[in-house]
């Protein structure tokens, strides 16, 4: 077998026995003051048996792929670095150029992903995984799983400290969505970028309201910042407009005064507009395809090409339109749709697109009830009461809109919602208990406005 070798069956038993006691550890500690650490052995097993999963489809059912040519070129590397560290240190920190090229030869065997940039600074980031694993395709994977848990962890405690009542439907939510659990843990982009879009929001978060650790908590955005334009920008552009206007309006809710709230909160909503976009256009360089200029040309050639013969039915079609903001937005509920939705039950045409359209099709139901049963004013009026379910909403919403209308291809598209999705569940989750809780208020000033009247009625008989 090219990827599995008697190493990983040594490996992963001992990360498995490793892992489980530096947990129970964690957990130990943390349990009396914090109930939600009852969860952190159980997601961090299922993060890791996904990463386990993951290992043996691409080696058995694929026969390779993305993650399996991130591992070979991580067993290059840290072959190279072995023979000589300066060589190894180079090509983590440089361009990959003629020179880095010719250091490599039968001994260390060749990169495969080497002028691409983006795919490149994946294994900049993970190939010192491959060294402490022993070249270990699947020890490498469920390292990566293991470092990147922490993040997602944090995330799924910013919900509990927002709503502890849903603790346990979080836990679902954020830790074990199954097509989460299995795209979201292996040896990809997606595993990083969802890890830096959990350590992001998270500290973000930390940083307004809890107000602890600030050094750490002002890195980890920067850095999951960083590492998103590196790897994948448009996460970051979708990420970053939410944030925006989750500060302005936490910013706003401390206003104690109607007068003042009202008079400067349209201001400070167009200077935050107004300021993301021109940071988008400071950074488009670095955005690349998704910057500003270019995104909705993007959008335009996708679409044309997923009509072409060789998607042999693996693509889909979300309608014509022009490369222009009209002709864009006109686009956006099909996009949406058709990333937080599809694949359909009759779309998918094999196991593990099967797994992802009942998946879908339990979301669109869920979500369709919840649209009937509140309507459009109550869904905005919990939405704006909420910081946090504004932002998880906003940041689905918009990211899934960019994935749908910029992603042509069924099999990609399972992957890269994936950091979309558990904001997403989390939101509805959130939205029935919010929404139950209004519909309690409501009635409780009812009650209490009748026995006023009945008072009334008492006192001043007729």
């Amino acid at each position: 077998m090219q990827y599995l070798s008697f190493i990983d069956l040594i490996i992963p038993p001992l990360y498995l026995v490793f892992f489980f006691f530096v947990a129970n550890n964690i957990r130990s500690k943390n349990i009396e003051l914090d109930p939600s650490y009852r969860f952190f052995i159980w997601g961090l097993f299922a993060k890791l048996i996904g990463a386990i999963a993951i290992c043996l489809v691409y080696s058995f059912y694929y026969g390779g792929g993305d993650t399996t040519n991130y591992y070979l070129d991580g067993v290059c590397v840290s072959k190279l670095f072995l023979k000589n560290p300066h060589e190894g240190l180079r090509y983590s920190f440089n361009s990959f150029d003629t020179e880095m090229w010719c250091s490599f030869d039968t001994s260390t065997g060749w990169p495969i992903y080497t002028f691409d940039e983006k795919t490149t600074n994946v294994v900049r980031l993970t190939w010192i995984l491959s060294l402490i694993s022993f070249n270990s395709f699947i020890g490498q994977t469920m390292l990566l799983g293991f470092i990147s848990y922490f993040f997602i962890f944090r995330l799924f405690k910013m919900f509990c400290y927002e709503f502890p009542a849903l603790e346990n439907k979080f836990a679902f939510s954020v830790l074990f969505v199954p097509s989460v659990i299995f795209w979201g843990s292996g040896l990809l982009k997606d595993s990083i970028t969802f890890a830096c879009v959990a350590g992001f929001t998270s500290s973000f978060h930390h940083l307004l309201k809890i107000r602890k650790k600030i050094f750490v908590n002002i890195l980890i955005p920067v850095v999951s910042g960083f590492l998103l334009i590196l790897i994948k920008p448009y996460i970051f552009f979708a990420l970053l407009p939410g944030t925006i206007l989750w500060l302005v309006g936490y910013r706003l809710s401390k206003l104690t005064n109607p007068l003042v709230k009202s008079s400067i909160a349209p201001m400070l909503i167009i200077l935050s507009i107004f300021s993301g976009y021109l940071m988008l256009r400071i950074m488009g360089e670095s955005l690349g395809e998704f910057s500003v200029d270019r995104v909705m040309d993007k959008a335009v050639v996708t679409q044309r090409d997923l009509k072409q013969d060789y998607y042999q039915g693996a693509s889909f079609d979300i309608g014509e339109f022009e490369a222009t903001v009209p002709g864009i937005l006109s686009k956006a509920p099909a996009a949406i749709n058709a990333s937080l939705f599809r694949p359909y039950l009759w779309e998918a045409y094999n196991p593990g697109m099967i797994i992802s359209a009942i998946e879908n099709f339990i979301l669109l139901l869920i979500s369709i009830y919840l649209i009937l049963k509140m309507r459009v004013y109550n869904l905005f009026l919990l939405l704006f009461r909420h910081h946090v379910l504004f932002f998880s909403v906003f940041f689905s919403l918009f990211f899934s809109f960019s994935v749908g209308l910029t992603t042509s291809n069924f099999g990609a598209l399972v992957r890269y919602k994936i950091p979309a999705i558990p904001f997403y569940v989390a939101s509805l989750f959130i939205i029935q208990y919010t929404f139950a809780i209004l519909l309690k208020d409501k009635e409780a000033r009812y009650l209490e406005q009748t026995k006023v009247k009945d008072r009334t009625v008492d006192t001043h008989p007729a």
